[in-house]
């Protein structure tokens, strides 16, 4: 998700609480959420999703949970959580039991890698990198909340 990094470090970086949303015609609302809680493996959580509406009901389209973890000096997202609407699918790649113990499905772990390698390739074709940046320019487009 190399289009999501770089918006996000454009805007100041993973703090919790920053909200960003991109209107980029005519494809839908895109929307980065830095999520105040922890992911299932302790590390910060951003939330990426398109938003459609339905019955003036806001649908995802998809969403997707990812970690950000720091090796060795580099950001990486990983996906843990995957969720669309309009289909109505819901899936975990990782997530703690009532037990509190980590439960990890590595071959849904590579599903949701794939699926976010594709997205990022039309996120960037797409142009929402440079339509966040046009519009923090005219100081419009950005939505950031503390």
């Amino acid at each position: 998700m190399n289009t999501v990094l770089q918006i996000v470090r454009e805007a100041g970086g993973f703090q919790p609480g920053k909200s960003i949303s991109i209107e980029n015609e005519p494809w839908m609302r895109f929307a980065i959420e830095v999520l105040p809680e922890a992911g299932p493996t302790g590390h910060p959580v951003v939330s990426v999703a398109h938003y459609g509406e339905q019955s003036s009901d806001l649908m995802r389209d998809p969403e997707m949970l990812f970690e950000v973890c720091e090796n060795n000096g580099v950001t990486e997202l990983r996906p843990f959580y995957f969720r669309n609407d309009y289909v109505g699918v819901e899936q975990w790649s990782r997530y703690r039991d009532e037990s509190g113990d980590l439960v990890c499905l590595p071959q849904r772990t590579r599903e949701m890698e794939a699926f976010a390698k594709i997205w990022d390739q039309n996120l960037s074709s797409q142009g929402f990198l440079e339509a966040f940046r046009r519009k923090s320019a005219d100081g419009v487009g950005r939505r950031e909340t503390i």
